[in-house]
């Protein structure tokens, strides 16, 4: 009998709970061999592939006789499931899509493993983890505990699953119990011809070429006087049974330790083997990911090239075997406050111990950490009486006792994170505190220690340097870069440093077109300002307070031209103070670090891009971070940018930046603000490409109150902003050389719950936008009284009867009326309106009126409009007929 496979559409599962077995990702024979044991340990249950097989594992399934109830995960319907057995495997990153029923309530676990017990991150489940080489022995054992028979076929099964991974009984993991646990399967009937043929099987063509590469690219070096080497390559389509690659190299190279990454479409797999105690496979593939034991472990990694997926595994090494550890170098008497303590307490006790920062703590854990530079700038704006946990940095990394000192530099260093939390493993409870002073004087000296902290580069956190002359002349039209030499040169003359900077830079590395150039200066901006001017036969408008200037190019170009500054507020909201400064100042005075970052034009290494504050990281993981724990603070408006950037990007607003996002909104920060600031901020949002999203982000964040207390944007909202962009992209595309701004069609969508005393109130908040209120108000007014006349027409209305409706009202407020109308008659009318009627003109004058010898009085006007209503509905078509109308109702006139 072939293997049984259960079809989705038997019905089998509905209606009742049902117990299933399962396994890792690219299942392999000992996976399957512990699913077929564990079916005859739990009768009744049926096994879940959770992803794809190994190729072998896929051709036995194909070809062998053997009885499984195997269901077909596509179709499988997860809530059915009560209980799950788990088989080689322990961690939930390893089955996939069904890692949702680890935190469903109900479901239990059952877990039989041979990987370390420390790897299991299921709660609450009942676990047989045993020091084998193989699950295939545990099962085996079980089976033999319980007085349970196996078929040939089954011991044929078991047998491979043993043999495969203990490498044939030859790798250092085989244990006793795997030589007595194979014995008894042998003496079960196991067909070792058959076991022999599965697991020594010729390679194909396509192997022999990825082994061939492999071997090529494959990087030995000593470490703890064994050889351990990582080899990669690519290939075009999905390959099975890698892992009998990594073991044909280890025998070609004789190799103690190996870890071969092959790129397969979209994503890298690891094969991770080591014959040695000293270096744990399953170690290095837990960091990347992945998981297995100390002899034999995978991983599937993302969002990676082969080259930076290398160079983790080397740093994994590194950490696996470097005896230096966080115990070794922390501080166990830590000075904490508490999350209930207030800035003016935590700034106390810094004082008196003469420390830069402390942990905020939760009860016996850290909740955050908050420095000195916060507590300063806290107080400074009369925030002391606040609680500490509002400003403190609630995203940083912590460390266990036993964490390794290469994972310690990193955070310090590579995150700089000065200050490290060590947290108990168990308990997460706070045992001591690394700081970067102290351990790097444990990990290089006393002197090497104070040349890092006092060097400019490491106080300042030094940048990420990173030349983008490819990215420039790859992205930029020849005008730009032509542009940009310009700038080079005369920043070179003029003996300072230019820079790209702020959203050009964002947009480059996001491949976004922007050519609205944002120029730093290190030196004399204004100087610089002039002298552009000069050059390009342009002019240059100066602001002295803000010490920059727009440079207006022949054509219309403009750039914007900055003196690296260094901005301070003198309250919460308040426009910024500026003084002089240099590049990292200015970009750190920036909202958020995608924005902070900045391209150096001339003198030492040019193209160069400079990045303080993990703009590149953060554009890779799509994430929007401010810089400092106060930037909402000292200015409010920074909330609204986060939520349109976040829109525009798809971007995540940071878990920290959120939590201080939300303190903003709590403590009514934008209050502060003046109207004309905040209208600014709407107008952008409202100039996106499609502002829903930000609305809806708004509404979340409780941000359209500050707007007006009774504003909102539910269901309804939507649905009428989505009608007014389809009205805006039929207009844009029947008028492309009308331009419009869309931003008022999208504020009378978010005014349309209003009342129109409310619309009036919020003059007094916006008193610099009462003209745009009052425009708004009078589009609202036309929408209900067309709407009205509308609503009695049962014909279509005739041209001169739209132009007696519409010819009063602008393209906005007509665009309002078709997308509030909700109906086709409604829309049809303003759209024929508009790409019809609008722009007709008159056949006849009040002129051509009075040269008939008529006498001026309000009765041309009423001719006039009676011509035009005619000639609109057809009636006449030239201006001699329209004449002779004219003619016809004077004489009328006259009788």
């Amino acid at each position: 009998m072939r293997v049984k496979i259960i079809a989705e559409n038997d019905n089998k599962f509905t209606g009742r709970k049902v117990k299933i077995i399962t396994t890792h990702l690219n299942a392999d024979f000992d996976c399957l061999a512990s699913m077929m044991a564990a079916i005859k340990l739990y009768p009744g249950s049926s096994a879940v592939f959770p992803g794809s097989q190994e190729k072998n594992v896929r051709d036995f399934l194909a070809h062998e006789d053997i009885s499984l109830p195997i269901v077909r995960l596509k179709n499988f319907d997860i809530a059915s499931v009560s209980e799950v057995v788990m088989v080689d495997a322990s961690s939930r990153g390893r089955i996939g899509p069904l890692a949702e029923l680890v935190d469903r309530p109900g479901v239990k676990f059952t877990i039989y493993d041979h990987h370390p017990a420390a790897s299991c991150d299921i709660p609450s489940a009942e676990t047989v983890i045993r020091k084998r080489g193989s699950t295939s022995t545990i099962m085996t054992e079980i089976l033999r505990e319980r007085g349970l028979s196996v078929t040939p076929a089954e011991a044929t099964l078991l047998m491979l699953g043993i043999y495969e991974d203990t490498g044939s009984l030859c790798f250092p993991s085989t244990t006793p119990e795997d030589y007595e646990a194979s014995a008894w399967l042998s003496r079960s009937g196991a067909d070792m011809n058959m076991v022999a043929g599965y697991i020594r099987r010729e390679l194909s063509a396509e192997q022999i070429d990825t082994l061939n590469n492999l071997l090529k690219s494959l990087q030995a070096r000593i470490i703890c006087g064994r050889t351990v080497a990582v080899a990669t390559a690519g290939v075009e389509r999905h390959m099975g049974d890698v892992a009998s690659l990594a073991h044909k190299i280890m025998d070609i190279e004789n190799l103690d330790s190996l870890f071969i990454l092959v790129r397969m479409e979209d994503r890298i797999h690891l094969v991770a083997r080591s014959r040695i105690r000293e270096i744990s496979a399953g170690a290095v593939a837990t960091m990347m990911g992945g998981g297995g034991h100390s002899t034999a472990a995978s991983a599937t990694i993302k969002d990676m090239t082969l080259t930076q997926a290398s160079e983790k595994i080397w740093e994994a090494l590194r950490a696996t075997v470097d005896e230096t550890v966080a115990a070794n170098m922390m501080v166990e008497s830590v000075i904490t406050v508490s999350t209930d303590s207030s800035v003016a307490d935590a700034e106390t006790l810094m004082t008196r111990y003469d420390i830069n920062g402390l942990p905020v703590m939760d009860g016996m854990k850290v909740a955050g950490l908050i420095t000195r530079q916060i507590v300063e700038k806290a107080i400074h704006h009369g925030l002391g009486d606040h609680r500490a946990s509002e400003f403190m940095i609630s995203e940083f990394a912590c460390v266990n006792p036993d964490t390794p000192s290469n994972v310690v530099e990193e955070i310090m260093l590579g995150m700089r994170q000065k200050q490290v939390p060590v947290v108990d493993k168990e308990t997460g409870a706070l045992v001591g505190l690394l700081s970067r002073g102290a351990a790097l004087a444990r990990l290089y000296g006393e002197s090497l220690a104070r040349e890092q902290l006092s060097s400019p580069g490491m106080a300042k956190a030094g940048p990420t340097l990173r030349d983008v002359s490819g990215v420039l002349r790859e992205r930029l039209p020849a005008h730009v870069t032509k542009l940009i030499h310009v700038i080079s040169d005369i920043a070179n003359k003029s003996g300072c440093t230019a820079y790209l900077a702020g959203g050009f830079v964002r947009d480059l590395l996001l491949r976004i077109p922007n050519l609205d150039l944002d120029i730093v200066i290190e030196g004399d901006g204004m100087d610089f300002a002039k002298k552009l001017a000069s050059r390009l036969s342009g002019r240059a408008r100066i602001h002295e307070k803000f010490k920059t200037a727009v440079v207006v190019a022949p054509g219309g170009l403009k750039i914007d031209v900055a003196t690296a500054r260094m901005e301070y507020y003198t309250h919460p909201a308040a426009l910024p103070i500026v003084e002089m400064s240099a590049i990292r100042n200015d970009l750190y005075r920036r909202d958020f670090s995608v924005n902070a970052m900045a391209i150096r034009l001339n003198g030492a290494r040019p193209n160069a891009l400079l990045d303080f504050f993990g703009g590149q990281a953060d554009i890779k993981d799509k994430i929007i971070r401010v810089l400092h724990n106060l930037s909402f603070v000292e200015d409010p408006t920074r909330v609204f940018r986060a939520v349109r950037f976040e829109s525009r990007h798809g971007f995540n607003i940071a878990k920290q930046t959120l939590s201080l996002l939300r303190n903003a909104v709590r403590h009514e920060m934008f209050n502060r603000l003046s109207g004309a600031r905040l209208f600014a901020e709407i107008k952008a949002i409202l100039n996106e490409r499609r502002p829903t999203a930000a609305l809806k982000r708004m509404k979340e964040l409780g941000l359209l109150r500050f707007i007006h207390p009774n504003l909102s944007f539910g269901p309804e909202q939507e649905r009428l902003m989505d009608d007014m962009e389809d009205m805006l992209i039929w207009m844009g595309l029947a008028f492309p050389l009308k331009p419009m701004e869309l931003w008022p069609a999208r504020l009378l969508v978010i005014l349309d719950p209003l009342s129109g005393v409310e619309v009036v109130e919020m003059m007094e908040t916006f008193h610099s936008s009462r003209k745009i209120l009052r425009d708004a108000i009078k589009r609202r007014d036309f929408m209900a009284t067309a709407l009205e006349s509308l609503a009695t027409t049962r014909f279509a209305p005739p041209p001169s009867a739209l132009r007696e409706l519409f010819h009063q009202a602008d393209d906005v407020a007509l665009l309002y009326l078709a997308a509030r109308s909700r109906n086709r008659g409604v829309t049809s009318a303003v759209t024929r309106y508009i790409s019809e009627y609008a722009g007709v003109k008159p056949l006849v004058t009040g002129e051509d009126i009075l040269a008939m010898g008529a006498r001026p009085s309000r009765r041309v006007g009423d001719i006039l409009k009676e011509i035009f209503s005619a000639q609109l509905d057809k009636k006449i078509g030239s201006k001699e007929e329209a004449l002779q109308m004219a003619r016809e109702l004077l004489e009328r006139e006259d009788l």
